[in-house]
């Protein structure tokens, strides 16, 4: 069994430069949109890391008022 290829990139594969300059500019909003996300989820993050250390704190104070000691002092 042989495989022969016919013509170059570009022309012969139905490939031309409107077409890759098109996908050249979905590749580039997908990038965009995965750029936005990760900021989000950075933003997100922190958010979760301020909530978690401030419910550490609340329940330190709790514990504290109960005139418990934790286990482990340490989030």
């Amino acid at each position: 069994m042989s495989i022969e290829l016919v013509g170059t990139r570009g022309e012969e594969d139905g490939f031309g430069e409107a077409e890759y300059a098109a996908i050249n500019s979905m590749l580039n909003q997908i990038n965009s949109c995965l750029d936005h996300l990760e900021e989000k989820n950075d933003h997100l993050h922190v958010c979760l890391q301020e909530l978690l250390e401030s419910n550490w704190q609340t329940c330190l104070e709790f514990q504290q008022q109960l005139g418990e000691t934790p286990s482990d002092a340490s989030p």
